[in-house]
């Protein structure tokens, strides 16, 4: 009997050596989720001031390409 519970202490503290270094790892994915969050966020405020920077079309629904902006010279 001394051997089994022998066996089952030392499954028991395996189980608590895993379950710790998957909490570390569960925070760790928390923080990398949180900083994403953070540069979504950010990256969709730039989104709307460039938006904002763009001239309207004038209404027709046509692409406009950068070469129509481009002076004679070139």
């Amino acid at each position: 009997m001394p051997a089994d519970s022998e066996q089952v202490e030392q499954r028991l503290v395996a189980l608590e050596i895993k379950a710790s270094f998957t909490e570390d790892l569960v925070e760790q994915l928390n923080e990398v989720i949180v900083r994403q969050q953070q540069q979504l966020d950010l990256l969709i405020n730039e989104l709307r001031q460039l938006r904002q920077q763009v001239p309207t079309q004038s209404g027709n629904g046509e692409f406009r390409s950068l070469r129509d902006d481009l002076p004679p010279h070139y």
